[in-house]
């Protein structure tokens, strides 16, 4: 797996398909709804971190360097 976003919308369209497949019997159902509530949540984390790395960007974006001694992780190390 690689880490992109655009990977992560790409698995999530795989587990809709293998979801959608035609035949499945009633126990690979309820795997592929468990497998996919777990993709599920671990995307929603994957996502949630994305929107907080956007914010803290706008927030530089908006206040320049003066706003990073309150945003150790995008602002320069103090080691």
């Amino acid at each position: 797996m690689k880490n992109k976003l655009a990977d992560l919308n790409n698995h999530l369209f795989a587990q809709l398909e293998r979801l959608g497949e035609e035949g499945l019997s009633a126990e690979r159902i309820e795997q592929e709804v468990k497998r996919a509530g777990a993709i599920v949540q671990v995307a929603d984390q994957i996502t949630a971190n994305a929107d907080l790395q956007l914010k803290a960007a706008k927030l530089f974006a908006e206040h320049g360097d003066q706003i990073l001694p309150m945003l150790p992780q995008i602002g320069r190390s103090s080691a």
